[in-house]
């Protein structure tokens, strides 16, 4: 069938695929590094207790088969393997069917970490790492030119996601609608990066500027992605330089670089395509059967979007075949940080020679300057930023996280930046005060060095100690 292919988009396809797998990769180092102290046999929220209430129907993974934190790094190792491999284009060098196979691996992997991931994978970023890598495994190698009904739905991920971004805006805070968000999105941000504190600084008309031409890029923009050539083309550039905007003012994990290549799947780059058989039948089947399945799958995202109670990040089914995007429906006007601390005094008392853990990403000490880790993920830093707005958020691991600290668990400080207690000399309490931060102005910074200035708010979590460690409500 001549109408199944699109030749002229080859070279699109090597480009998003190689993409991809760099995406995939630091997925994937991302729970190899982290995992013993989130998720593994002693972590906080450990997998074998996971799997013990919730069946593989409602979460299919191979850890539901068997887990021990060794195969789970073998996993995760093998998974960084793989993706390196195709980054490499390991896959066009198999035939049609062992490339279809050798994406299958990465998919099958990552979905079996994300779903007894718990709260620590609950990210928009992850189900959309699984939705755009279950599409790539059908997009075929150099033995075919790609089909047009996979980069069809490539475009219509990136259609959700830009989309339901721009109307969970709309419809939630009022900020978004007086162009006023950005006047407090840069300070109060999950994790600000180097430049966000510049970003912060902006003019205020400007920030108008980047409110207004955030809606048109996600409002009408996306539309545009179902036009002719070079149209669909200029949109797609138009949502990268946005998303790279992102890039520069703040660490998003790897949302922003998923993101980007999903529009990378939608530019056509000039190129002389090579010559290439027809596509197989049994391969124009499967493909077909898969995209029939998604367009029926679409329906509740869809419905979402249309829905005035539109939610975001949410999987409508347990291989995240299809979902729905969005984030900062709602914007913070002020920013609270929970710092941790320790002392190695018998007795805890306000005087008391109270050191602070150093996180390696959320602010912490007000002259340390913010470091850019995305696309790396910092799980634990993200979480702490939830914790922040409500202890709701932290209810399930903040105190497993404290007894860790007590016991100067070795995995469980390699999420930090430093520890203020020797590996032989652990504290025999820890607490948790609230503060408020804020960005310095240009004066302050200049006179003091400080990027932050904070201000104590409350008690979050009262000196606590080994035995009988309780956990705030």
């Amino acid at each position: 069938m001549d109408w199944f292919t699109a030749s002229d988009y080859w070279l699109t396809r090597l480009v998003f695929q190689r993409a991809l797998a760099a995406v995939y990769l630091v997925g994937f180092l991302t729970a190899a590094l982290q995992f013993r102290a989130l998720i593994g046999q002693r972590g906080m929220l450990p997998v074998p207790r996971f799997v013990e209430r919730v069946p593989f129907k409602r979460a299919p993974s191979l850890f539901q088969l068997h887990y021990s934190d060794p195969f789970f790094a073998v996993c995760a190792w093998a998974g960084c393997a793989v993706s390196a491999g195709l980054l490499a284009g390991l896959d066009s060098l198999l035939p049609l069917w062992g490339g279809m196979l050798l994406w299958l691996v990465p998919w099958v992997l990552y979905l079996s970490i994300v779903n007894v991931g718990q709260t620590w994978y609950s990210f928009g970023w992850e189900s959309l790492l699984l939705e755009v890598g279950f599409l790539a495994v059908f997009l075929g190698n150099d033995e075919v030119a790609p089909p047009v009904v996979v980069l069809f739905l490539l475009r219509w991920i990136l259609f959700r996601v830009e989309f339901g971004a721009g109307l969970i805006k709309m419809r939630g805070d009022e900020c978004w609608r007086k162009l006023t968000c950005l006047d407090h999105h840069h300070e109060t941000q999950p994790m600000p990066g180097p430049l966000s504190w510049f970003f912060h600084h902006l003019p205020r008309p400007l920030h108008r500027v980047e409110v207004a031409a955030n809606h048109v890029t996600q409002l009408v923009v996306p539309f545009l992605l179902f036009t002719p050539q070079p149209v669909a083309t200029a949109a797609a550039a138009l949502m990268i330089v946005t998303q790279l905007w992102l890039v520069l003012s703040g660490n998003f994990s790897w949302l922003n670089w998923i993101t980007i290549v999903l529009a990378l799947s939608a530019v056509e780059f000039p190129s002389d395509p090579p010559s290439v058989p027809g596509a197989p039948l049994w391969y124009e089947v499967v493909v077909l059967a898969v995209a029939a399945l998604l367009v029926g799958l679409s329906y509740q995202p869809v419905r979402n979007m249309i829905s005035r109670r539109q939610v975001m990040n949410r999987s409508f089914d347990p291989l995240h075949l299809v979902n729905t995007y969005g984030a900062f429906g709602s914007v913070s006007r002020v920013r609270y940080e929970v710092v941790v601390e320790g002392t190695a005094d018998d007795v805890p008392r306000e005087d008391s020679d109270w050191r602070e853990y150093e996180f390696k990403g959320k602010p912490g000490y007000p002259r340390r300057w913010p470091r850019q880790f995305a696309p790396y993920h910092l799980r634990l830093d993200w979480m702490m930023w939830f914790a922040a707005l409500s202890p709701a958020y932290a209810g399930s691991w903040f105190g497993a996280l404290v007894e860790r600290l007590l016991e100067n668990d070795r995995d469980t400080l390699k999420l930090l930046r430093r520890s203020p207690f020797p590996p032989d000399a652990p504290p025999r309490f820890v607490r948790a005060r609230l503060f408020r931060y804020r960005y310095t102005t240009w004066r302050e910074l200049r006179e003091t060095g400080a990027c932050w200035e904070r201000t104590y708010v409350r008690e979050y979590l009262p000196p606590t100690r080994l035995t009988g460690v309780a956990q705030r409500s």
